[in-house]
This record gives C-alpha cells, structure tokens and sequence, in this order.
C-alpha cells in the first residue's frame, strides 16, 4: 500500500505574489501534463513540485525526485534510465531507474537544466513517447509525469544551443513561477514566526516569547537572496542562540561571524559603562555590593539585555549569571 501524507506540503503565506502561485499551481496540477517550476534558489521549487503531485490524480503513487546537478553524466544516466547486470564494470545485478520507481506517479528533476545533451535526449523519447531504455537493456514504456526545477534562463539556454529547444517545448506545457521573497515582504514576519515556533519545539522550550521590534525591523530590511530557506536558516539560528525567556532581539545572518548580525540603524548605542570608582559612604561590603549591581547594569545595556551574551562578555556561566541578577534584583528589567 503507498503511504500519502496528512496534508499538502506546506508553502506558507498570504502576500498577493505568492498566492497567485499557489492558484497556478492548483489550476495546472489535475492536468496530466509535464511542467515547468522556476524560480530563484530557496523559494521552494521542490515543494511546488510535491503539492502538484499531491494535488493530481496521481497522488497516491510515487511521487520521486532527482537532483540532476548532483550526479555526473553516466551517473545521472543509469540513475534516470537503469541499467542491466553486466552493462558495465561494476554492474552486477538489474537497477531500476527513477523512471521505473515513478511509474503511475511523478518524477520531479530538480535543476533539470544541467543535464547533459545525451542525458536530454533519452529525457525527451521519455516525455514525447513514454520510453526508456536501461543501460545494456531494450526499449520500455512508463506512465511518468515529469515535473521539473530550475533557476536557469531555459529559452536563452535553448537559442544558446545548450538546451534542447524540443525539449523545453515538451516540458513546458505550462510554467509555475514562484515569487522571491523581496516580491512577498509581507510574507516575511509570519514565516519568520512559523520558524521561530519549530525551532523552539525542537529545543523543548516551553514557548516562543516573540521577536522584538528592533529583529523584525531588521527582517523587514534585509534583502534576502537565498529567499525562505535563507530566511529559515537564519532565524532558527537566532532562536537557538537568544535567551529562552527573553524576545530575540538579534538576527544572526552570518554563523561565522556574529559582527554580522542584523541591527537597526536605528537602534541607539548602549550607554558608556560608568567609572568604576564605587561610590562614597556606606560600609565597604555595600559599595562591593553596588558596584557589582552597576557592573552587571552596564553590561546588560550593552548587550540588549541578552543575558547569554551578557554573560559571556563577563566570562561567567549563564546560569552564573542569572544568580548575580537575582541577587541584585535585576532579573526581569
């Protein structure tokens, strides 16, 4: 018995751009044709691609995928097509291609254009006529749907030459473009949240307590050119290195290099830490006692009263750090 999920993949959002896309994709998906999904890295073309499957009458048989940039030529090859035992060194027993696997379902070539032009030519008798040929075997029929990715100019690619023009013609019977998130923004926040929420569940917090004004000014302002999977990966990273208990307050862009973290422009500067010096009056064990309170003040404010952070530019433990703060009162403010 094929097993099918629960539900629809799931491609989130509500901007215009993007809800256009998703009626495309419901509109084409019960038509027993090949397709095209284009777009830029990270918008989620292999999602698309699912949900076409999921959507059609064939959503309760295979649905494959194969990433053609992954594999070279003769790899690719006998992973589309299969091959016979003996065809080649190494072959010592009957594989059956992604073809085959896919058969009475939908095989999805992700960064299709990449594929060689020996590689585009068994593709096209496969998508024109419905046959394949194993490597070292004879000619047989599928009933494959073909969907395919990429990010690449194909007509260009075509009148290049290092496309097939016929190819592409069988292809694309229709085209699902989806939207870069720069044409979404208003998608931006609520993914951003879809995110944050996952992330906390898979560190077993008991709740999300938000982002904080300054954090999604800085979503709003970043471009985003690795699109929602950029956008994923740099807020479940901010999530996992803010405080538990506070709202995240710093996006976290750059995992090498945390000077590249977002901010604001407009965030105003952490106030200087004041003199030293403790204050007159007062037996010495209080004048320890406040200057300790006015040294764990100052590094709170210059760092945006992340506590982890705080804690390790004083070169404490957090948890070290949070008992200095309860004995100050300082817990909470």
């Amino acid at each position: 018995m094929t097993v099918v999920p629960a539900e629809l993949p799931p491609l989130l959002g509500e901007s215009p751009a993007f809800l256009a896309a998703l009626a495309h994709i419901s509109r084409v998906a019960p038509i027993e044709r090949p397709l095209l999904v284009i777009g830029e890295r990270g918008t989620g073309k292999e999602l698309a691609a699912a949900r076409i499957h999921y959507l059609s009458r064939r959503w309760d048989r295979p649905f494959v995928k194969v990433n053609c940039a992954a594999l070279p030529e003769t790899l690719l090859d006998s992973e589309l097509f299969g091959f016979e035992a003996g065809a080649f060194t190494g072959a010592s027993r009957r594989h059956a291609g992604r073809f085959e696997q896919a058969d009475g379902g939908t095989l999805f070539l992700d960064e299709v254009a990449t594929a060689s032009a020996a590689v585009q030519e068994k593709l096209l008798r496969a998508v024109e006529y419905g046959e394949i040929e194993r490597i070292g075997g004879r000619t047989q029929r599928v009933d494959v749907r073909v969907v395919g990715a990429t990010n690449a100019d194909l007509p260009a690619m075509a009148a290049a030459g290092t496309f097939r023009p016929d190819l592409l013609d069988r292809l694309a019977f229709d085209v699902v473009r989806l939207p870069p998130l720069r044409e979404r923004p208003e998608d931006i926040e609520p993914l951003a949240e879809h995110f944050a929420r996952g992330m906390v569940r898979e560190l077993e917090r008991p709740y999300f307590p938000g982002f904080t004004e300054e954090a999604l000014a800085a979503l709003r302002a970043h471009p985003w050119p690795g699109n929602v999977r950029e956008l994923r990966n740099a807020v479940e990273r901010s999530v996992a290195a803010a405080d538990a208990e506070s709202p995240v307050d710093t996006v976290i862009l750059d995992p090498f290099s945390r000077s590249a973290a977002l901010t604001p422009p407009s965030v105003p500067p952490a106030p200087p830490v004041e003199d030293a010096e403790p204050r007159a009056g007062g037996p010495l064990t209080e004048r320890v006692r406040a200057f300790e309170a006015e040294l764990l003040r100052a590094a709170l404010a210059r760092n945006r009263h992340n506590q982890r952070r705080t804690a390790e530019s004083l070169g404490l433990g957090y948890h070290q750090l949070r008992g200095l703060l309860r004995k100050h009162g300082l817990v909470g403010r």
